[in-house]
């Protein structure tokens, strides 16, 4: 590599590690401590052999399961943690969005610790100076500023600490799901800071859990896996190969295209469990919330569900303008006439943005005894906004009085991600035609 092209490197890295020490008790620990030729450990490797070359102007999105070794990776990278072996070389000045606030002094005032922060920075008094002001307006918090931090509410420290992060022009910017800080106008403008960062060619490593922020945000994307780097490249390839690790696809699954539920419960080692306790499950290969809620009188039970796409093969996201298939099982304990079968999806906050019934599309459900099992099959768009949303399914009935029992009911049973290439303003996606017509010039009466 000629030195041009290495000037365009703003970090290598090479053989990176980073092993932990894993001790079966206290008493071992301190043996070890104290007794120089005494070893009683294990090893865990967070980073396990890692190299990634990152150039100027990329924006790289990094992908990983909890535990894959991406937090670590990034504290290596901005010095907070030493590797155990490899290098790391870096070219230009990093800010990190990790943890926020960390070399503030809870006894100093806001615009002390402006300053100090400034200093960490290996910024001059003539540089903070200059971007003291911005960091003040940035912020937003008025005479708090003259006030201790260890006064500060959690969203005002949050403010504070992003603002003095953002705003001292680094070269490499380093953000770990922390965009989202206090209230919606400052989250705001901490998207437009991120925005003026991508256009400026700043380079910068985006650490997140929602694949439709990778989409949008993301140059290039690497994948990690138990401390492995096992992808590196096109972002939606990435994110392709990413959702099937999610549903726990293995590489010759994934090459072969993603199989039946059947198949790939036989691929299980656990499957001749599986199917002689509780048949032969979806909702095994999802993300499953566990904290559900489940109630109703028991005369029926949704003892599975799941997400498919419009070939009946497992997906684990939602993509707009893309048919998918909801499914869910429902065995009968008793007799029931005319059943009802729903589905709902809810936002986080448990807002209902969609949902429907055989009631309301007017399906003649049938009767059915005790034992029988139905699948109640939902093939839909769902165009809501890119997020995170969670799909109840339920079984109901009208009474012979005319009221309305809840048969069963499992609320928020499935964690699901909304994707899409296209911003949205609200919760809903609309797919708009937008007609602009002029009807009259400068020089026309």
């Amino acid at each position: 590599m000629n030195k041009e092209e290495n000037s365009e490197n703003m970090i290598e890295i090479k053989n990176l590690r980073k092993d932990y020490k894993m001790y079966k008790s206290k008493k071992a620990r301190l043996l070890e401590a104290v007794l120089p030729f005494y070893q009683n450990h294990g090893t865990f490797s967070a980073i396990n052999d890692l190299d990634l070359t990152l150039k100027k102007g990329e924006v790289l999105g990094i992908l990983g399961k909890n535990g894959a070794g991406k937090s670590t990776l990034l504290k290596m990278i901005t010095g907070v943690v030493a590797p155990t072996s490899g290098t790391i070389k870096v070219n230009g000045k990093i800010s990190s969005l990790l943890e926020l606030g960390a070399a503030f002094n809870s006894d100093l005032t806001g615009l002390e610790n402006i300053y100090q922060h400034g200093q960490v920075m290996g910024l001059t008094n003539e540089q903070i100076e200059a971007t003291k002001q911005d960091i003040i307006d940035f912020a937003d918090i008025g005479d708090h500023l003259y006030q201790p931090v260890k006064t500060y509410s959690s969203g005002m420290f949050a403010r504070l600490a992003f603002a003095c992060a953002i705003n001292v022009n680094p070269d490499i910017l380093i953000v770990d799901e922390v965009l989202s800080v206090g209230d919606m106008s400052f989250q705001l403008k901490c998207f437009k800071k991120f925005e003026q960062f991508k256009e400026s060619g700043k380079t910068i490593l985006f650490v997140t859990h929602s694949i439709t922020d990778i989409l949008r945000n993301c140059t290039r994307t690497i994948i990690i896996d138990a401390g492995r780097k096992i992808f590196d490249g096109d972002v939606k390839e990435g994110v392709e190969k990413y959702k099937k690790i999610i549903v726990g696809l293995d590489d010759k699954t994934s090459k072969e295209g993603i199989l039946t539920d059947k198949q790939i419960l036989e691929k299980n080692p656990n499957y001749q469990a599986l199917k002689e306790k509780n048949g032969e499950t979806w909702k095994s290969h999802f993300n499953e919330n566990p904290n559900l809620i489940t109630y109703g009188d028991g005369s029926a039970e949704v003892v599975d569900y799941g997400m498919f796409d419009e070939n009946e093969n497992y997906i684990s996201v939602l993509e707009n303008d893309k048919e998918v298939v909801l499914k869910s099982k429902i065995v009968f304990h008793k007799d029931v006439k005319d059943p009802i079968f729903t589905m709902t999806v809810k936002d986080f906050k448990g807002l209902e943005m969609a949902g429907t019934n055989t009631l309301i599309e007017k399906i003649a459900t049938g009767n059915y005894k005790k034992g029988d099992v139905v699948v109640a099959e939902f093939r839909q768009v769902i165009n809501v906004a890119p997020g995170k949303y969670t799909l109840s399914f339920s079984c109901t009935h009208f009474n012979s009085k005319g009221e309305l029992e809840v048969l069963n009911r499992k609320y928020d049973a499935l964690l699901i991600e909304v994707l899409s290439t296209k911003d949205t303003v609200g919760l809903m996606r609309l797919d708009s035609k937008i007609k602009i017509e002029k009807i009259r010039g400068n020089n026309e009466k």
